[in-house]
């Protein structure tokens, strides 16, 4: 088994501890197995480290709990990097024990961390993978738990996580088979963001 299967092995193997369950398997072991699936489709030549970071941007995650960090969006902020501060540095032990050396084990903790997002087009690339997954798989999820919410805040959280993607992140997420609300909030906060989404496209490292 090469360093890379090992590594991959390894990180399934500590999401499978996750005591939360999607259709009878470990919820993060469900979610890293979708973010490597979207990968290889969006990204067949993506480089042996992205896929390590894809395949733990979210390890372990129910060992930093939500419930922890105030309500509000600062709260969610501070544990949105709490989340990510863990998940690098679980992946950097995994891949430690694996044989990487610093450098490889740097670059994927800063793509966990989104460290540069617009500027490394790996980082883009995986901030793509995790919002396309998540419409795709969450989404309506997200909107049953937060029934309450009018649809107008829905299209501002929407509008922005897609400023966060690049075009082909954006053609991605348009081509999911959702329902028939799900894709009118999507398309409601691409019309809204048209002109920012442009700007950025200009200059996207991704495309």
């Amino acid at each position: 088994m090469s360093g890379f299967e090992a590594t991959i092995t390894a990180i399934d193997a500590a999401n499978a501890a996750d005591p939360r369950q999607d259709n009878g398997a470990p919820f993060e072991t469900v979610y890293a197995q979708r973010m490597s699936a979207c990968l290889d489709a969006l990204y067949p030549d993506a480089s042996e480290l992205l896929k390590i970071a894809a395949r733990a941007q979210h390890l372990r995650r129910w060992e930093i709990a939500r419930s922890d960090y105030p309500e509000g969006r600062k709260g969610y902020n501070d544990w949105r990097h709490a989340c990510r501060d863990h998940h690098a540095r679980q992946a950097g032990d995994i891949m430690r024990a694996q044989g990487y050396d610093a450098d490889a084990i740097a670059h994927v903790g800063g793509l966990i961390r989104k460290a540069q997002l617009k500027k490394d087009p790996e980082s883009q690339a995986l901030e793509n993978v995790a919002a396309v997954v998540f419409l795709e798989y969450y989404f309506n999820d997200f909107l049953k738990n937060y029934a309450d919410y009018p649809d107008d805040k829905i299209v501002d959280i929407l509008g922005k996580t897609l400023c966060k993607m690049s075009p082909r992140g954006h053609a991605a997420a348009l081509a999911l088979p959702l329902d028939a609300r799900a894709r009118a909030l999507v398309v409601a906060a691409v019309t809204r963001e048209a002109a920012a989404l442009e700007r950025l496209a200009a200059v996207a490292c991704d495309t």
